[in-house]
């Protein structure tokens, strides 16, 4: 049958895109709400658990290789500068010092715009060179050698600094992204201003967050001839081969990329990284193995972040709640570089109005690049949307679920088209009944208390369709043992088991006999990045579809061994059994005797339904108390309700759920980059002082999913759950605290001296 080709939209990272497909072999009939599915759904264990805690899984950082050489990198001391000079010779005379690299060894390779090793200095500890030695200790050495003359330029590390009439050229073209504000509307938002009854304006502020992944950026890369295989920590091992084929003038076919687990990604591992690039350039010059992995303060600055916003939101309503206008005038520094992660669709999708103007401005600084981070943009458009909604609920005297509930959007407004599925309604009633939202409104507040609680709830919305093209290879072994191969990855989030588990299910197998492989470009079919939470509703309906295959040829096989139609039989257990007759045999008994007949059946991802959006939805509600004399906020409990499809494993979606929530935890109460005004220099580059949750700052989280399949999305009826968790749990707790304090959030983190602010002065800012 000659192959077909079409182009779908497919959603990665909030950003719409069209891809060619290649329509699959069969079409499966969905998985409905009544599907009888014994291992999809079950709370299975993660397979890859006894490597994890055992210690034997192999991250990147692990990789060691017969000879292999260690990379450190000289970094920038100054915001903005030009370099006069960069002597590397006491460097290299250093003994154990093998080689060196800088801007002239790898011409026309960018980071985000920027010229690897640049010798325009854009922001402090930018790399500038990289010395490569027997030991990390030594290149290390050899690099505190190192004194370039760089001529210090004026720099600025804000969007107000940036944007002053008399502010230093970040950039050759200027220092907007473009020459005029990203501009989206539908309806007449003066008309709907017009219509209001209620009027609230507020300015809101988010911070720079950091990614902080236990497993920072890391390569090792050796070349063998003409070809080069790089272990690297990355999300998406085939973009990364794409990169690294491009910048060294490669066939992809001289370019493996292995990449077996990771120690968190959260966005900032989408591609080649510098120490992937790094790593490549020295062991091709040198002609052995080399390893480039980040240090912290390296990982702090050259990951990329979550950009700083600055959101103006005007919301205009009828006294009964009706939202008549929602206006967003958002500032946006990228730093030196980085896509246009936009707060605005929060504004234009969450709520039902028909009157919605967004404007952005996207400007650089001095400053490092931002990266994706789990859910960029609408982590920061949900903190001054929600945030804005409750002060509107305030002033309507309503309560703010009821707020919310009163403008349910039922479709896609924007783009006026219907959704695959939506059960927010079902988040919202599941949500507040289980966190006992209107028992604890109702509850009354000391405020000549010490120590005040409150509670506050967001609701949340997120593109987590997944989409082609993804293809997967089922194969079954000789003796029954079954091998699942797709060149995805595994984030820690769980796949290796969830693609095992869709397999098996098809298969009527037991799960123990699966296998899945991931993480080769060289021995695996293509699979897109892990991120946007795309992965499993992705790959698992190309898994279905190649299990069914393989299914369907292990039928044909055994219907002869068992004197009946393929038709005829059923599999359960890893057993094949004839329906008229207590007949069977075992996986491993038809393979045995098929002899050296591969079983092999080959599945790809089909195109996303046409004029439809595929979301995830959620609401999150939460309980905290607050001391009004030391300002420290305390997070008491968590309650968060998600639609994201089918869940095919429990355990590991909730996992996710509450990975997301503390992360959203440290976002809302202590995690914001800090430079030195005057310098640039980052003041807190490690994890001593660059604060993120633990264990102690954890609330009681009641994490769980409406668990209704989406059969639109995808036969599977699988969404992706890994994002959404973190969008609503900054503006749940900062409204929990508002409530409190009976004053408004208009800052995060809710630091200390920012919550005493709020006592002294009736506002947190």
């Amino acid at each position: 049958m000659a192959k077909r080709f079409v182009t779908t939209k497919v959603e990665v990272e909030g950003r719409e895109e069209t891809k060619v497909v290649e329509l699959p072999t069969r079409e499966p009939e969905p998985w409905g709400v009544d599907a009888s599915l014994h291992i999809v759904g079950r709370r299975d264990k993660r397979m890859d658990a006894l490597e994890k805690v055992t210690g034997e899984a192999e991250y990147t950082a692990d990789v060691q290789l017969p000879g292999m050489l260690y990379v450190a990198l000289a970094r920038a001391s100054v915001a903005a500068g030009k370099m006069q000079s960069l002597d590397l010779a006491p460097a290299l005379a250093m003994p154990g010092v093998r080689g060196a690299i800088t801007m002239d060894d790898v011409p026309g390779i960018k980071l985000d715009g920027i010229q690897v090793f640049d010798r325009t200095i854009h922001y402090v500890y930018q790399p500038i060179a990289a010395i490569c030695a027997d030991t990390q200790e030594i290149a290390e050495r050899a690099v505190r050698a190192i004194h370039p003359a760089i001529e210090r330029l004026p720099h600025v590390l804000d969007a107000a600094s940036a944007l002053a009439p008399d502010a230093p050229r970040v950039k050759p073209h200027g220092n907007l992204h473009r020459a005029s504000p990203r501009v989206a509307s539908r309806g007449d938002i003066a008309a709907g201003l017009r219509d209001a009854e209620v009027t609230i304006t507020r300015e809101y502020r988010t911070p720079v967050a950091l990614h902080t992944a236990l497993e920072p950026h890391g390569a090792v890369a050796a070349w063998s001839g003409d070809r080069v295989t790089v272990w690297e920590s990355t999300q998406g091992i085939f973009n990364t081969r794409s990169d690294l084929a491009e910048a060294f003038e490669l066939p992809l076919s001289s370019v493996r990329v292995v990449k077996n687990y990771m120690g968190g990604g959260f966005g900032a591992k989408n591609g080649a990284s510098l120490a992937a690039y790094t790593a490549v350039a020295l062991s091709r010059k040198l002609r052995r193995p080399v390893r480039c992995i980040f240090d912290r303060e390296g990982e702090q600055t050259d990951a990329g972040n979550r950009t700083a916003t600055v959101q103006r939101v005007t919301l205009g309503a009828r006294r009964d709640g009706t939202l008549t206008a929602i206006s967003l005038d958002a500032t946006i520094p990228l730093g030196i570089g980085g896509w246009l992660s936009s707060p605005a669709r929060m504004y234009s999708e969450m709520y039902r109005c028909a009157n919605v103007r967004t404007s952005e401005t996207f400007v650089f600084t001095n400053t490092a690049p931002m990266a994706s981070f789990r859910a960029p943009g609408n982590v920061e458009g949900a903190f001054g949307l929600e945030s804005a909604m409750d002060v509107l609920a305030h002033e309507l005297e309503m309560d703010p679920l009821e707020l919310r509930r009163r403008n349910y959007a039922d479709h896609d407004q924007d783009k006026n088209r219907r959704y695959s599925a939506k059960h927010l309604d079902e988040c919202y009633r599941l949500g507040a009944e289980r966190f006992g939202w209107s028992r604890a409104r109702s509850r009354k507040r000391d405020t000549s208390a010490r120590v005040r609680r409150g509670v506050g709830m967001a609701s949340l919305a997120w593109g987590a369709g997944g989409g082609p093209p993804a293809y997967a290879t089922v194969r079954i072994n000789g003796d029954g043992s079954i091998e699942v191969l797709t060149g995805a990855q595994d984030l820690g989030t769980g796949a290796r088991t969830v693609l095992a588990q869709v397999a098996a299910e098809v298969l009527g197998a037991k799960l123990d006999d699966v296998r899945t492989v991931l993480g080769d470009t060289e021995r695996l079919p293509f699979a897109s990045n892990s991120w946007g939470s795309i992965t499993t509703a992705s790959v698992g309906p190309a898994v279905r579809v190649a299990a069914e295959e393989a299914r369907d040829a292990l039928f044909e096989a055994a219907a002869g061994m068992l004197d009946t139609e393929p038709n005829e039989l059923e599999s359960r257990d890893s057993e094949i059994h004839a329906k008229s007759s207590d007949r069977c045999l075992l996986f491993r008994e038809v393979c045995e005797k098929l002899g050296d007949v591969m079983i092999i059946g080959q599945g790809s991802r089909g195109p996303n339904p046409e004029k439809t959006a595929l979301s995830a939805f959620g609401a999150q509600f939460a309980e905290v108390e607050v001391d009004v004399e030391t300002g420290r906020v305390r997070v008491l409990r968590v309650v968060s309700a998600h639609d994201s499809g089918r869940i095919v494993n429990p355990t590991l979606a909730e996992s996710q759920l509450e990975g997301g929530i503390i992360q959203g935890l440290g976002y809302a109460l202590f995690e914001e980059r800090i430079l030195d005004s005057r310098t640039g220099v980052p003041l807190n580059p490690t994890m001593h002082d660059y604060k993120i949750p633990t264990i102690g700052d954890v609330p009681e989280i009641d994490a769980f999913f409406v668990d209704i399949p989406d059969t639109v999305a995808n036969h599977t009826g699988v969404k992706g759950v890994a994002e959404p968790p973190i969008i609503a749990t900054a503006p749940a707790i900062a409204n929990a605290v508002a409530d409190a304090l009976g004053v408004e959030v208009a800052e995060i983190p809710m630091t200390p001296w920012r919550v005493l602010g709020s006592v002294r002065g009736g506002s947190i800012a």
